[in-house]
């Protein structure tokens, strides 16, 4: 039951495109808030239609990306470059909790649809911009991206191996990180003070400053005088033996024995005592070639078996198809079957992450909604009747389904 859910009666307007906006509020509509995503007259959410290929996947099911960060949303259209639209909007506002957004610092306002333009509408509204440098500073009109965010956060210089380039992440540390988790957090903990206050309040995500946090521990050795750190250096980077990646003889390994305890259970394990006292020797050691070449002797699977006899936090690196196969994600209910309309059958995504013992998040609620399905639905209960959405679709300042338009897709399946 959807009043059952800890976020239920939290309505959300959700401006945002692509990725760290939308995630946001796929964590928020899972635990019940009702999340309305307000797109364009155009093409809507750009991950409706981008990437338009995957490689091995028919196009009919590209909109895949779209369907794995919308589910239990609504969508309604609206063209904010109108005046019309705009009243939409605010008067959407007048019984919204949250509007969040990922557009560039000004534009809001721009539009004429700002922080105190929506403060005046609403003076409860917590109004969340998600930007990859924030509201002010002097980065704050620069474009960018994930990879842009990372290396201006440090984040980048010290991934990889210290003769090496910088190394790419395959996830978006700072799209997610930086951004979707800090906003998601901001957003509970300006609603929890507005219980108290009566009065929302501006929340700037920086997705820099985010990405940024990500490096106390590090940031704490340079505050304390120390030199910055360098790529390969980092004992938690691959800058020691006992905690690497490891070539096996069909794959790869980790090795996490960070306490003595477990290094030496490794050790002892494949009968090198010898190799104890050896644990934080550097990458290109002697000890490290040892480590490497006993490692590249067995299979993932006979490491497996090994790390089963001795505990010393040795796990095989999965491919993501392997990983998603997992007992561990089959158990925790990491990957669940959606129901979509026109989809031949139940769609796979993935899961709720985090788990309430009372309250657990649903992500069945709804399906991803086709590009403006509730426009009609959303404006009626903002209490307009049937003559005036009829004349707001007239004259373009909102719009209903785009219908077989090809150049609208929808992405229902």
């Amino acid at each position: 039951m959807s009043d059952r859910l800890p976020l239920h009666g939290l309505r959300v307007l959700d401006l945002s495109r692509l990725l760290p906006g939308p995630f946001c509020s796929l964590l928020l509509a899972d635990f019940g808030a009702d999340v309305v995503k307000v797109e364009d007259t155009g093409a809507g959410d750009y991950a409706r239609w981008a990437p338009p290929r995957f490689e091995g996947v028919e196009a009919s099911a590209a909109g895949a990306f779209f369907l794995a960060l919308n589910r239990n949303k609504r969508s309604i259209r609206i063209d904010l470059k109108t005046e019309a639209g705009r009243e939409v909007l605010l008067r959407l506002v007048r019984d919204a909790d949250v509007l969040l957004e990922s557009f560039r610092p000004g534009v809001m306002d721009r539009l004429g649809v700002g922080y105190e333009r929506l403060r005046a509408e609403n003076p409860r509204l917590v109004h969340c911009a998600i930007t990859g440098f924030g509201q002010d500073g002097p980065w704050r009109d620069r474009p960018g991206h994930d990879l842009n965010y990372l290396g201006l956060a440090g984040l980048l210089d010290l991934t990889g191996e210290a003769d090496g380039p910088p190394v790419q992440p395959a996830g978006q540390i700072a799209d997610l990180g930086g951004g979707a988790l800090m906003a998601a957090f901001a957003i509970l903990a300006a609603l929890r003070e507005r219980d108290r206050s009566g009065e929302g309040q501006l929340v700037d995500v920086s997705m820099t400053d985010g990405a940024l946090s990500w490096t106390a521990m590090l940031a704490a050795r340079v505050f304390a005088g120390a030199a910055p750190p360098r790529r390969g250096a980092l004992e938690l980077g691959g800058g020691i033996v006992c905690y690497r990646p490891y070539a096996a003889a069909d794959g790869w390994v980790t090795l996490g024995a960070l306490e003595p305890k477990f290094w030496a259970a490794w050790c002892r394990g494949v009968g090198r005592e010898d190799l104890v006292d050896h644990q934080f020797d550097p990458p290109g050691s002697d000890a490290h070639r040892e480590v490497e070449a006993i490692f590249a002797a067995r299979t993932r699977a006979e490491w497996a078996a090994f790390a089963a006899e001795h505990e010393c936090c040795l796990e095989p690196v999965l491919t993501l198809d392997e990983a998603l196969a997992s007992e561990h994600v089959r158990a925790r209910g990491m990957v669940v079957e959606v129901d979509q309309p026109g989809a031949p059958g139940p769609l796979r995504a993935l899961g709720v992450p985090v788990r309430l013992s009372r309250t657990p998040g649903d992500p069945h609620r709804r399906p991803g909604p086709a590009l403006g399905e509730h426009t009609a639905e959303v404006l009626a209960e903002a209490g307009y009747g049937e003559a005036e959405i009829a004349a707001l679709m007239a004259s373009g300042a909102v719009a209903g389904p785009p219908g077989a338009d090809p150049t609208q897709p929808s992405f229902r399946a």
